[in-house]
């Protein structure tokens, strides 16, 4: 009997090293690929259970990560923040209200850093006319009949470094670059539409902005590039920039085409907003809208006592994260990490959250040598990390059960959802990997888990820059590597 079951062992381990093997041989053949030739690829797969490293190519290996970085800030906010945890937005008056419902005071907005206000990414949450219209009733139900003040967007919660130090121009403009402030809204975006034509090389009529933001003007100098060609406009500004150029192609077409742009003043157009919204139900301001910014910078005016009049609050964190890593949502990730580094260090700075986040993983066992993180969402393309240290903290999400259970729900899987969607349609690896992408140009990665057709289940990661091949073809081949990890225990 014992012979039986060493001969039925033997085989087994047999059949795994031939499928590790299998696997080191389709990495091996990727390094060699002349596409990376000038380029750089690391990939690490792990054992979850036991740590071990079962293939690999040069793991240790600095590389850009792009928004596959996003698992490291999320997960890390799961675990210090809790998947229950909600932001909030206070809605508050100062001053004084007479027996004929005169407000002699100001009106405020307070964020605490909710990314998720007037959002429309989730079910269960509030557009933002409907948030404005229970900031309405609020200031209705108080008696409130006309405001001898100002309404005011307060962002202070987070300091002033709302976007990258080391983002690219390039991206500023556009709503993927549009960075977190202590309060923001609509995810601090705007969509700007334009009327095409079927003529290359013409230039299309912008016809819309929507949500409406005032002073913003828009140089247009987007051209109509091939049929299907996609969007390759970009808007070129910054915070607190109303004039912005948009460059690049649209493609030629009959109906509209919408791209989104960054707000350059979230707080200010917030509270802009809630001023319309109270004029059209017949309450006046004697002072136009504005941000504590830009209040304090131009009179110094200090803080007041204030009364809480509405709280909103976000979805839970869990579902937040949920998002952020389907959609990738840069702003979603920014804001946690300023949470991080108010919560635990009393600043809403990005250099406070990285500092949380860095001691976090470090406390948790990982060497952070040439971890080199700038922001909490991959934007910026001076992020460096190996595959072994993101491989490694899949690692040990995996064997924290309660993080688990919150954080994988997160990740697009393959065939079936997210980014991963489209790929491995029709394969063994349908529904068993599931990873968070990355791209930039000349980057792409991904990182997640692989259950194994034996039910293991294995941690990933794996990286490609400044590759010469189109960013598509890079998934491709990519994606064939992947797929020999499904067989590989």
């Amino acid at each position: 009997m014992q012979r039986i079951v060493l001969f039925f062992t033997l085989i087994l381990s047999a059949n795994i090293l031939i499928a590790q093997n299998e696997l080191q041989k389709a990495i091996n053949s990727l390094a060699k690929d002349p596409v990376l030739g000038t380029g750089g690829f690391s990939m690490t797969v792990m054992d979850v259970t036991s740590g071990k490293v079962i293939a690999t190519h040069q793991k240790d290996q600095g590389l850009i990560p792009a928004s596959s970085l996003k698992v490291i800030t999320t997960s890390t906010a799961l675990a210090i923040l809790g998947d229950d945890f909600r932001f909030k937005t206070e809605l508050q008056y100062d001053g004084a209200i007479d027996a004929n419902g005169v407000l002699d005071g100001n009106i405020y907005i307070k964020g605490y850093g909710d990314p998720t206000l007037g959002s429309d990414h989730f079910e269960k949450t509030i557009s933002m006319e409907e948030v404005m219209g229970k900031f309405v009733e609020a200031i209705k139900a108080k008696g409130i009949r006309q405001i001898n003040g100002k309404i005011i967007g307060d962002a202070s919660f987070y300091n002033t470094m709302v976007d990258g130090r080391t983002w690219l121009w390039e991206d500023m403009g556009n709503y993927y670059g549009a960075g977190a402030w202590g309060l923001n809204i609509h995810e601090n975006r705007y969509f700007l539409t334009f009327k095409r034509s079927t003529k290359q090389g013409e230039q299309p009529e912008i016809v819309n902005v929507e949500p409406y933001i005032p002073n913003l003007l828009h140089i247009n100098e987007v051209t109509q590039g091939a049929k299907n060609s996609g969007d390759n406009a970009y808007i070129f500004g910054s915070i607190y920039n109303y004039t912005r150029f948009i460059r690049g192609t649209i493609p030629v077409g009959n109906s509209d085409f919408a791209i989104k742009g960054a707000i350059p003043d979230p707080p200010f157009f917030a509270a802009y907003y809630l001023m319309k919204e109270l004029e059209r139900q017949q309450i006046f301001t004697s002072k136009e809208a504005t941000s504590l910014f830009e209040l304090k910078r131009n009179t110094g005016i200090m803080q007041t006592n204030r009364q809480v009049l509405y709280t909103h609050f976000s979805p839970s964190l869990r579902d937040i994260v949920g998002i952020t890593n389907m959609k990738s949502i840069n702003l979603y990730c920014e804001a946690m990490l300023r949470y991080l580094g108010k919560e635990k260090k009393g600043e809403g700075s990005p250099e406070a959250g990285l500092d949380v986040l860095y001691s976090f993983l470090e406390d948790n066992g990982l060497k952070t040598e040439g971890f080199f993180i700038e922001d909490g969402s991959g934007l910026s393309p001076f992020n460096t990390v190996s595959t072994f240290q993101m491989a490694s903290v899949m690692k040990d999400i995996a064997r924290d059960k309660k993080l688990l259970a919150s954080f994988l729900p997160s990740l697009p899987v393959a065939a079936k959802s997210g980014s991963l969607s489209y790929m491995f349609k029709n394969t063994i690896a349908s529904g068993k990997i599931k990873a968070k992408s990355g791209g930039m140009k000349r980057v792409r990665s991904y990182t997640g888990f692989v259950e194994t057709n034996s039910g293991k289940l294995l941690s990933f990661s794996i990286i490609c820059n400044h590759f010469t091949c189109k960013s598509a073809e890079m998934r491709r081949k990519m994606e064939r590597v992947m797929l020999k990890m499904v067989d590989a225990f």
